[in-house]
């Protein structure tokens, strides 16, 4: 008996709907099976992208290239999980561009960082004189750097919702005062990857 008596624990109840019990006490199996499929039917459905793979499914490519040399300067915005992003990067190589990849956390004034000589102070621990380093500017150096078969330079910044509207402004001004760069800032977080000219981000068209 105590073994009944755990099977009888363990067998989940019926799932049905309170009106059922109303009409009839007695409820029938095939009912039970039809309020469940409803049920699950109202769930979350699946595409075929969830079945192939939402990374290698990418028909913008195209676009993605065209909107890069037409405005030069991209706002990106990138699923939570990453690794989106990284199909387009692969494409701008496939193109003939290097990279230079900079976090936003940290870097300073862009302007000073990325055109001219900036500064640099070792830590000293009290003991040694303060010292200063000057560094050459970051994309300059990596313009000379560059082999003769290049397409040119992408600034890829990241983290770059953390620089303020003016900041972002001088990032959208960027290729035009460096011809052969080009600057893709992750500004955020969406559902997919998408992407926005960032002198519209930053509000440039607008005041000119």
């Amino acid at each position: 008996m105590a073994s009944h008596a755990v099977c009888i624990q363990r067998v989940a109840p019926p799932c049905f709907e309170a009106s059922q019990l109303n009409k009839s006490k007695t409820v029938s199996p095939f009912s039970v099976s039809i309020t469940r499929r409803k049920r699950r039917s109202s769930g979350v459905r699946c595409s075929l992208v969830d079945f192939i793979g939402g990374d290698l499914v990418k028909p913008d490519i195209g676009r993605w290239l065209e909107d890069v040399e037409k405005h030069k300067a991209i706002a990106i915005y990138t699923p939570h999980e990453g690794g989106y992003e990284g199909r387009y990067l692969n494409r701008l190589k496939e193109q003939g561009y290097y990279f230079l990849d900079i976090s936003a956390r940290g870097l300073g004034d862009p302007e000073t960082t990325l055109l001219n000589a900036y500064p640099v102070c070792p830590a000293h621990l009290g003991k040694q004189p303060i010292a200063r380093w000057y560094y050459p500017p970051e994309v300059d150096y990596r313009l000379s750097a560059l082999p003769p078969s290049a397409k040119g330079l992408v600034v890829w910044i990241i983290e770059a919702k953390v620089l303020s509207k003016s900041e972002l402004q001088f990032l959208a001004l960027l290729p035009s005062l460096r011809p052969n760069v080009r600057v893709v800032a992750e500004c955020g977080n969406w559902r997919k990857f998408m992407w926005k000219p960032l002198a519209e981000i930053a509000e440039l068209a607008a005041q000119e």
